[in-house]
């Protein structure tokens, strides 16, 4: 891994909120079931499975993103990755407020990254355009996430919360 800042933590000022696990994790208890044997991140073609300083094993979506394939899953000898939870895979994309549209600066990014076109932007007055996200359409691959410049884009478990005007405020 290279070490140093990201080009997201560098252009948004952060870092990622947390770490994310691979599609198909078990709830609750992946560490303990976990070997950290690196199969999973053998059978990523994507190569976004990476196993920390400690061998915990994560999903790293600042690059790209994650097809939902499966092989992961597949590849893991324990039941710390299952095929069959693949499908019920929790995360959404979110948008804060960092978003260059919101702030006046033309940037489709995300929407134009997105495969399963659950970003879309309205147009407001005074020159915004708000990104509004699908969560029933987003899949949660992270595609939006590397390609955006102000690193307002994140995955977040359960349903996107929809921008409103609460972050216009």
């Amino acid at each position: 891994m290279v070490s140093g800042k990201s080009r997201r933590e560098f252009l948004g000022g952060r870092s990622a909120p947390s770490v994310l696990r691979p599609p198909g994790a078990l709830e609750g208890g992946f560490a303990a079931a976990c070997t950290g044997c690196g199969d999973c991140a053998a059978a990523c073609l994507e190569a976004i499975i990476h196993t920390d300083n400690r061998g915990a094993v994560q999903l790293d979506l600042s690059r790209r993103a994650c097809t939902l394939c499966g092989d992961c899953a597949r590849a893991c000898p324990t039941d710390a990755l299952a095929e069959e939870r693949v499908a019920d895979w929790p995360w959404r994309a979110s948008v804060s407020a960092d978003c260059l549209s919101l702030n006046r600066t033309a940037c489709r990014a995300c929407e134009d990254a997105c495969d399963a076109r659950a970003i879309r932007f309205r147009l407001e007055v005074g020159g915004n355009a708000r990104p509004i996200i699908d969560d029933v359409a987003c899949t949660g691959c992270g595609a939006c996430i590397a390609i955006c410049p102000a690193a307002a884009v994140s995955l977040t478990r359960g349903r996107s919360r929809p921008m409103d005007t609460e972050l216009c405020a």
